[in-house]
């Protein structure tokens, strides 16, 4: 018994002992896709699928657009990942968009903007920032 107790308060030693590892969570291993889908008319495609995958792994992130029409995917992308060619389809519409970034800032928010709506999907990586700030404030 005594032993058991004595292993287990050396794992927790060693577990404090480790300190921060390096979280997922972290801004430098995501990547997020937002946006807006509207139909034909101009009206907010509210319910719509939204599938984002990795060409490279083949691995999908899934989202479905709010009430607004907008929808967020939040994929794990690396610092290594710089480049990488992602397919993102909302109903019959798919474009390829890149996964851009300074893999050396490891502080800044890494994602771009997608809208659907028009005859084809379009790309605005300015509107980033701006959207994902005030999707985090609503």
């Amino acid at each position: 018994m005594a032993g058991r107790y004595g292993a287990a308060c050396a794992f927790l030693l060693v577990l404090l002992a480790a300190g921060k590892a390096p979280g997922e969570h972290e801004a430098y291993y995501r990547y997020t896709v937002l946006g807006y889908v509207k139909d034909g008319s101009g009206n907010q495609g509210t319910g719509v699928s939204v599938e984002l995958v990795r060409e490279k792994t083949g691995f999908s992130y899934l989202a479905e657009t709010d009430s607004s029409g907008l929808y967020v995917i939040v994929a794990r992308l690396g610092d290594e990942s710089v480049g990488e060619r992602l397919r993102l389809r909302a109903g019959s519409q798919t474009v390829t968009v890149f996964a851009r970034f300074d893999p050396k800032d490891h502080s800044r928010e890494r994602g771009t903007r997608v809208d659907f709506g028009g005859p084809t999907p379009v790309e605005t990586p300015s509107a980033f920032a701006a959207t994902l700030k005030r999707f985090l404030n609503e």
